[in-house]
């Protein structure tokens, strides 16, 4: 069982430097099973550790595992330059931990995305040698054809790529909408392979990774939530499968 002081609890949860931290319980702001706790030498058992700091509740997370319903013009970025980051839809603390999106979604490219401060996982879920599948739902300019779904299953070619791409699956959903699933994660894919099938991306909504869909998070856009024990397994899962 870890055992670290007050101090060090709270730094490493995002809330400031180890003085500010220690000024935190100093001034009784932090509270422990419902007790002040103003000794920031205390040594406190992380594993299960409720706290209250400013009248809030948290629970010690040594690792943030979190998805996000990506909402329209926002960047995948922690610095982002022409709109507002996804780091903004969180609570300003996470900044101080270093998390991250996994991967990257477009400023314009909504849905579901993966942040985290571990980079064991980030490594696991965006490399290409795992082939996570990510499915996207795309919005079309002319409407879907069975030439269309032909070409994105049977590869395109892009100007700096050295060999075709192609999409695992590609169904059409409805007049303008197709159903796209991907292993690769290259730059403005589907964007791309889309325009080079000779149709255009009006809308781009990333709807899964793995096993875990965006449905099944039931998310409002902009919200975000911790990933739980089951849905972190359907993510490793789908990451050794691949």
């Amino acid at each position: 069982m870890t055992k670290l002081s007050l101090d060090r609890i709270l730094q490493s949860q995002g809330f400031g430097t180890r003085n500010y931290c220690r000024e935190l319980v100093a001034e009784g702001a932090v509270s422990i099973a419902g007790n002040v706790v103003t000794d920031y030498r205390n040594k406190i058992a992380t594993d299960g550790l409720r706290f209250t700091l400013f009248d809030t509740e948290w629970i010690y997370r040594e690792h943030l595992y979190i998805a996000l319903n990506k909402p329209v013009d926002f960047e995948c970025s922690r610095k982002p330059s022409h709109h507002p980051g996804v780091l903004s839809l969180l609570p300003e603390q996470f900044s101080w931990r270093d998390v991250q999106p996994v991967g990257r979604l477009d400023h314009d490219t909504t849905g579901l995305l993966l942040m985290s401060d571990d980079g064991a996982f980030i490594h696991a879920q965006s490399s290409p040698r795992r082939h996570v599948p990510k499915i996207y739902v795309a919005t079309t300019h002319a409407p879907v054809t069975d030439i269309l779904i032909a070409a994105m299953l049977g590869g395109v070619k892009l100007h700096d790529e050295p060999a075709q791409l192609r999409a695992v699956t590609c169904r059409k959903i409805d007049e303008y909408r197709l159903e796209i699933v991907l292993e690769q994660g290259k730059y403005h894919q589907v964007k791309r392979m889309l325009a080079a099938a000779g149709n255009h991306c009006t809308a781009l909504q990333r709807t899964a990774i793995g096993a875990l869909t965006l449905d099944a998070l039931g998310l409002a856009v902009g919200a975000w939530c911790y990933l739980d024990a089951g849905q972190m397994a359907l993510l490793r899962e789908s990451a050794v499968a691949g």
